[in-house]
Order: C-alpha cells, then sequence, then structure tokens
C-alpha cells in the first residue's frame, strides 16, 4: 500500500486557491457599529473632561495648603485616563473597522 496517497484533513477548494468571502453586513452589525462609535465618542469626551478636572484640582490644590487633597484626586483622575486610553484605542479602532465595513458594502 506504499502506492496510496494520504487523504488530506483540510478540504481544498475546487481549481485552487480562492480568497476567503466577507459576510453579508446585518442590521444588527450596522447597529454595533453606532453602539461602537457612540462609545468611542463617549469615552473620549470623559477622558477629555478628566483632563481639564485634573487641571482645575491641580490648580486648586497650589492655591492653599488646605486643598492638597484636590492634588490627589487629580492623580486620581490620571489614574483613570491611563486605564482609559487602551480602551478608547480599542473601541475606536474596532469601530473605524466595522465603518468602513459598512461604507464599502451596498445596502
Amino acid at each position: 500500500m506504499p502506492d496510496q496517497h494520504p487523504l488530506s484533513h483540510w478540504p481544498r477548494p475546487p481549481g485552487g486557491y480562492a480568497p476567503p468571502q466577507a459576510r453579508e453586513v446585518t442590521a444588527s452589525y450596522r447597529r454595533w457599529t453606532g453602539v461602537l462609535t457612540w462609545t468611542a465618542i463617549v469615552v473620549a469626551a470623559l477622558m477629555a473632561v478628566m483632563l481639564v478636572m485634573s487641571i482645575v484640582f491641580l490648580v486648586w490644590a497650589d492655591q492653599d495648603t488646605r486643598n492638597a487633597a484636590y492634588g490627589y484626586l487629580a492623580l486620581v483622575l490620571w489614574v483613570g485616563i491611563a486605564a482609559g486610553a487602551p480602551v478608547l484605542i480599542g473601541v475606536a479602532v474596532t469601530a473605524r473597522d466595522m465603518r468602513r465595513r459598512v461604507r464599502e458594502q451596498p445596502r
């Protein structure tokens, strides 16, 4: 039996290689595209507000030694910004890719 070829475990398309075809863009996919887009916008706006508030807290903490706790609040906000940055990047990149796919797909 050495002249027999072993069967392949992977099915092969007839006629050779064919690039994978993208699935159809559904209404649910369009809805999630909008949700992720608005999530990225809201997270970016919250991070901008956190940055402004941290600067305000630092100014208040610098004005009077009795308001030194505001400096610690500014540090807490900076930690929140640092933790939110990867989330913002992940959501924004995913939303951008989904929006591009929705725009390229005819309805």
